[in-house]
């Protein structure tokens, strides 16, 4: 389907169309959203009885027929919102269809036949940003509750997408916008009346006040980066150790390829599994040996990459593996899972002696105290490692009011504020000028204007601040 060359000059004002749902199903959802979009529609849609669409009112579902000219293509539901209530702010149409794609295809044909466009990805939720129906930090959660894999990441998209985190920013907001119309007070009025207006013991309990509501979301990060990316765990280990079959055990698929080979896994094999309702990223690496083949080289190079990026590290050793080899490969690993989660996976315990799984009992029991025994292949044992690593994923269960910070960008952006206020403070203890102190003040407020695409304070916002606050002149 092409997209037709459009004259307008602002892309803006153009009437867009598109599926709104995804593959599968029975039913399909087509959204058109614009000035044009009633219009589009009524020209292929006509309703089997009753008012015709145009005359329905907003928000009831007409039944009728699309058609191109003579040749009927579906019967549909539609439903019409008018602007500003829809979900884009604009006047919106939505068809329901069948879900053959050859019934979308035809639809979305006429339509751009009749005025509109193909929307371009995100488009519809742009136009809800720009229309003031939902903030920037909205509209990126909803594309985080599209993507939402568990419960957990679901319900925090869910609550960021409510307006739960943007309300505590605008609340934040108001408290350093009468941080900032205290200090800038006492820099109009405080030379000519002899008077001062900041409180300087007061601003400093209210830097720190805010300070520890900024750390406090800034801090969640950790969690939140877990919930919406899954925890990062690396499978490590000696050559055939079993890495690939344990990786494919915690999938549940046939991930990674297995293989009595040495050196199978020359690379980093990634992917997302959510055990006792936590997503987690695991990552099975290429075994470690020593080796001349350049390839295989690299991809150990990797695993030790993967390793330092993990929270949690699975060492998974072979149970008839000889003790100077895990020996040797503990000089190399526990180095680098030093601040690391780390379990010792004791595996193929199906094919090993009671003396070979008794040997490994006190391997390394002081520097890795953690330990497992199970078969990746026979699946023993497989329940208790779950249940490990969710223990280990520290992950607890979040109430659907209570903020979680997912993105990196307002990790970035909490991070930065922090580090103003601290200067605020440090600023009020050293007793600095109060304009040196409000420029701290406005630099947090810029920071976290950024994360619901706010600006910063205004001088007009600062005026009434003052005034609402003061009496001035009386």
């Amino acid at each position: 389907m092409t997209e037709p060359e459009q004259t307008g000059a602002n892309p803006a004002d153009d009437t867009i169309a598109a599926l709104a749902t995804g593959g599968g199903g029975a039913i399909a959802c087509i959204r058109v959203s614009g000035s044009k979009a009633l219009e589009a529609v009524s020209r292929i849609f006509s309703v089997h009885s009753g008012k015709s669409l145009r005359e329905t009112e907003p928000g009831k579902m007409r039944r009728g027929i699309v058609a191109d000219r003579a040749e009927r293509i579906d019967e549909v539901m539609t439903v019409r919102f008018e602007a500003p209530r829809s979900y884009t702010g604009e006047d919106t149409v939505e068809i329901t269809c069948h879900a053959s794609p050859y019934i979308a295809n035809r639809i979305l044909s006429l339509l751009i036949r009749h005025g509109c466009r193909a929307a371009r990805p995100g488009e519809f939720t742009r136009r809800a940003f720009l229309n003031g129906k939902m903030d920037l930090l909205q509209a990126e959660a909803v594309a985080d509750l599209i993507a939402s894999s568990s419960a957990a990441a679901h319900r925090t998209a869910l609550n960021q997408m409510r307006g739960g985190f943007s309300m505590e920013l605008t609340l934040l907001r108001a408290r350093l916008l009468e941080f900032v119309s205290a200090l800038e007070l006492e820099l109009d009025f405080g030379e000519e009346e002899g008077l001062v207006f900041a409180d300087r013991n007061k601003l400093q309990r209210n830097a720190t006040d805010i300070a520890a509501i900024i750390d406090k979301l800034k801090n969640s990060f950790a969690a939140g980066n877990a919930i919406k990316n899954g925890v990062p765990t690396a499978i490590v280990g000696e050559t055939n150790a079993g890495k690939s079959t344990l990786l494919n055990l915690l999938l549940k698929d046939d991930k990674a390829i297995v293989s009595e080979i040495p050196g199978t896994t020359r690379d980093v094999v990634e992917d997302l599994a959510v055990l006792s309702g936590i997503p987690f990223r695991f990552f099975d690496t290429a075994g470690i040996r020593n080796t001349d083949n350049r390839v295989e080289l690299l991809g150990i190079e990797r695993t030790f990459k993967k390793t330092a990026e993990a929270s949690i590290v699975l060492w998974i050793i072979d149970a008839r593996t000889p003790d100077a080899q895990v020996s040797k490969l503990a000089e190399k690993l526990l180095p680098l899972t030093a601040d690391k989660k780390l379990i010792l996976v004791v595996n193929k315990i199906d094919v090993a002696s009671p003396e070979q799984i008794a040997a490994k009992t006190i391997l390394l029991a002081d520097a890795i105290p953690d330990r497992l025994f199970i078969s990746a292949l026979a699946g023993i044992n497989a329940d208790k490692l779950e249940a490990r690593l969710a223990t280990l994923a520290n992950i607890t269960e979040t109430d659907e009011h209570e903020t979680t910070v997912t993105s990196v960008r307002h990790y970035e952006a909490l991070k930065n504020a922090s580090e103003a206020l601290v200067r605020v403070g440090e600023g009020l203890a050293a007793n600095i000028p109060s304009d040196l102190i409000a420029q701290d003040v406005r630099e947090c407020v810029r920071h976290l204007g950024t994360i619901v695409g706010a600006g910063e304070i205004t001088a007009e916002e600062v005026l009434g601040e003052i005034f609402s606050k003061f009496c001035i002149g009386k």
